[in-house]
């Protein structure tokens, strides 16, 4: 239960988007949508997907360590949908002309065994079948790629990158959507169309966050003005919104149930959200304490991240500015100049972790940027 509550039922805003996406659908074309982690990018192809009727398939890239990975993933997800008896059926057939073997046990299974290099051919295969499922039942179908060019961890030659491409153009019955934190710069130099997404804005957020949270007995009180604090936090992303108020959530029940030690209480303004009231502290607190659940994450991560990056990333958490290349910020923070600076910025950018200039360069999670200033204050 807990992990379906909040979640959305319905797309938030994004209906010029919705729009747009469905008319490329509706057309048989492809599009790549660009925006970051927690935003909305996932539920938006699928509200499209379910206007025009396409069924959807979903490979995430993040997850795909090597080619052999990478077939795995697509041969599941076009199981996941084609599913049917008759599909089945359909999809043993075309088994026969291919070094494949399909498995029909609890959940069907498409099986190979190739050598390590040599699965080129099956990725071809692969990745014409979605076209022919979709010529001989007739339907619409969309293949989502998320996070696409995570494919280069991998795909180091861009072999199959370009071969990707190229179906891309060439598959009539399959719309493709790639999915990315930035602009490609190949797509850019293409007709694909792209579309960006920006953080909701803080009256679309509200009008839905403010009932969702009635329909489980919690209001925001208005005179320590913990609506607008919660907005601040989540900053337009649904699913931090989804998360936080989760939490909220669940440190009201958790104190509810639990006996009450007043000895041990916690040294906090007043109680959990028990008359359902929530205030200003008790958003606060839960956001403290969903960071702190979150913290090993984030350490992980800023290991990762070379010195400069990190740099740019805690100055630009601490102190926001859409002019990180100012030379009064650069020396406030003593930042590294020119190239170095700009290849930090678009290097953190690729990563989902930033945005770009047309959102004034702010950090990409909430979380992680409320986690830095608790880190670094």
């Amino acid at each position: 239960m807990v992990n379906s509550l909040f979640t959305p039922q319905h797309l938030i805003g994004r209906k010029t988007e919705l729009r747009q996406i469905s008319e490329i659908l509706i057309e048989d074309n492809d599009f790549l949508l660009v925006g970051a982690p927690g935003i909305g990018r996932r539920t938006l192809i699928r509200a499209a997907a379910q206007q025009v009727g396409a069924k959807v398939i979903e490979i995430d890239c993040l997850r795909t360590t090597s080619a052999n990975r990478f077939l795995r993933l697509l041969a599941d997800s076009i199981l996941d949908v084609f599913s049917s008896a008759t599909e089945l059926a359909l999809i043993e057939q075309w088994t026969q002309s291919y070094p494949l073997v399909l498995e029909q046990s609890q959940r069907p299974r498409l099986i190979w065994h190739l050598p390590s290099g040599k699965e080129w051919s099956l990725f071809q295969s692969l990745l014409a079948l979605p076209q022919m499922m979709a010529e001989w039942m007739d339907c619409r179908v969309v293949t989502v790629f998320l996070n696409f060019p995570h494919i280069r961890s991998w795909d180091r030659t861009g072999k199959w990158e370009e071969y990707l491409q190229q179906e891309i153009r060439r598959q009539s019955r399959v719309s493709y959507a790639l999915v990315a934190t930035v602009i490609e710069p190949w797509a850019q130099c293409s007709d694909l169309p792209i579309i960006s997404l920006a953080p909701l804005d803080d009256a679309t957020m509200q009008a839905w966050i403010v009932p969702e949270m009635a329909g489980e007995g919690l209001r925001f009180d208005a005179e320590t003005q913990a609506l607008q604090l919660f907005l601040s936090i989540v900053q337009g992303h649904t699913g931090d919104a989804v998360n936080l108020a989760r939490r909220i959530w669940l440190d009201r029940q958790a104190f509810m149930n639990a006996p009450i030690d007043w000895d041990r209480l916690p040294k906090v303004p007043s109680t959990p959200a028990i008359d359902g009231l929530i205030e200003a502290h008790h958003v606060h607190r839960s956001t403290l304490a969903l960071v702190e659940d979150l913290s090993n994450t984030f350490e992980s991560l800023i290991l990762l991240l070379p010195a400069s990056q990190v740099r740019v990333l805690e100055s630009l958490a601490l102190d926001p500015t859409d002019k990180p290349q100012a030379r009064e910020y650069i020396q406030k923070h003593q930042l590294s100049r020119g190239g170095g600076l700009q290849g930090a910025l678009a290097s953190l950018a690729q990563k989902g972790l930033l945005y770009g200039p047309e959102q004034g360069y702010r950090v990409a999670s909430p979380f992680l940027a409320f986690w830095l200033k608790q880190r670094l204050s």
